[in-house]
């Protein structure tokens, strides 16, 4: 062996030389392709723009929650501050909110009339509240109020 050389490698005497995967693919195997690249990225961010439109519908779905429960607490407020039933219409504002209420008696049915020595009238109290041209909250309840007496214009609840 004193005069023969050693053959090497073409890519040279060891160094440098990289080793196949342990799962048996090639040195290029190891990375992601332009192509995986940009699949990935699309997919990523149909991900993230729905993720931005489910948010963003939450927020506005959030926003209309609490404009129906403001409503809803106008409507209720107009509905019990009626101390005198007398028949008529009222229209009204509140923030951004109009407000109408409506107090029309109606026949108190068979079935509840008494044979008190009082008794009693039987009125319908309407509020509707609105915004944005096309939201409404409307709420309906029933009070009883003591007839009137000649003259008189309020008539004061029963049980207020």
């Amino acid at each position: 062996m004193s005069g023969r050389r050693r053959a090497h490698p073409p890519w040279g005497r060891g160094e440098g030389r990289r080793r196949a995967p342990a799962t048996g693919g090639a040195p290029a195997d190891r990375g992601f392709t332009l192509l995986e690249v940009v699949v990935a990225l699309a997919i990523l961010s149909v991900a993230v723009v729905a993720g931005i439109q489910l948010f963003a519908g939450g927020l506005r779905l959030l926003k209309l929650a609490g404009e129906h429960q403001e409503a809803t607490l106008i409507a209720d407020a107009k509905t019990r501050e009626v101390s005198a039933f007398v028949e008529g219409h009222e229209t009204g504002s509140d923030g951004g909110f109009t407000w109408e209420r409506t107090i029309r008696r109606t026949e108190v049915p068979v079935e509840l009339a008494t044979t008190t020595q009082q008794p009693y009238e039987l009125y319908a109290v309407t509020v509707r509240v609105s915004w944005d041209r096309q939201r409404t909250v409307e709420i309906t309840t029933l009070r009883t109020a003591h007839p009137a007496a000649p003259g008189d214009t309020t008539m004061q609840p029963r049980n207020p």
